[in-house]
């Protein structure tokens, strides 16, 4: 039981240092988080048929959120592709510059950046969310349409050959347009696994290292804790 206590408020105190830290201190930690990122990006497995590669950063992203909160978890992603954008090479495959954000997986990259913000705002405001299953659930949201959401219409907007290529390799028969299985193919499908690998690990690790009592004041809305 004492044991149990002390790593309770051992999260406890982590989480309430976080967050009562100055603007400062915040912004280094989301630069660092931004930094970890770019780290995860360059766990990159490119595969033949899209120019969408697997990587680890998807964990970062969401776990940054877990970490950070709301706005500072939104800002570690911000910086990660602001400073990517100005040249900085920590994209995936050691890449920097504008035209990665302008490429096929640009879309994904802004993505991070509202998956970031929401799951940093359930994990601030409402107990329950920091809980394995409720998180399992955020997260996988997060992901598939914050992420994916993005980066699927972006995608969606490149060059004919790309598509053209895409639909000859994943046999799709004769290129009639822009399809919806072509783009998930490309863009979603493949990545559907390792996302939840990812995402399960994100969750298993929240679940372990938040604190399950207030550290900035949230209260819980009872079972309707999903509900802003």
């Amino acid at each position: 039981m004492d044991v149990a206590a002390t790593i309770e408020r051992g999260r406890y105190g982590a989480f309430a240092w976080r967050y009562e830290r100055s603007v400062a201190q915040k912004l280094t930690l989301a630069l660092l988080m931004a930094t970890v990122t770019g780290l995860f990006a360059q766990i990159k497995i490119d595969l033949w048929f899209t120019p969408v590669p697997i990587t680890g950063q998807t964990f970062a992203v969401l776990f940054s959120g877990v970490l950070l909160g709301r706005w500072w978890g939104g800002m570690s992603q911000a910086l990660y592709a602001g400073i990517g954008a100005a040249g900085v090479p920590w994209f995936a495959g050691w890449s920097g510059g504008t035209a990665v954000l302008s490429g096929p997986d640009g879309g994904y990259i802004v993505g991070f950046i509202l998956a970031a913000l929401f799951v940093g705002y359930f994990t601030d405001t409402f107990i329950n969310s920091r809980r394995l299953f409720p998180m399992l659930g955020l997260m996988i949201f997060a992901n598939f349409v914050l992420i994916h959401g993005p980066g699927l219409i972006w995608l969606n907007t490149h060059p004919y050959e790309l598509w053209l290529k895409s639909s000859q390799v994943l046999g799709l028969g004769p290129y009639q347009g822009r399809s919806l299985l072509s783009l998930l193919m490309i863009g979603t499908i493949p990545f559907i696994v390792g996302d939840l690998i990812k995402i399960g690990m994100a969750a298993a690790l929240t679940k372990g290292l938040t604190p399950k009592q207030s550290y900035n004041g949230e209260v819980d809305k009872a079972t309707r804790w999903w509900i802003p």
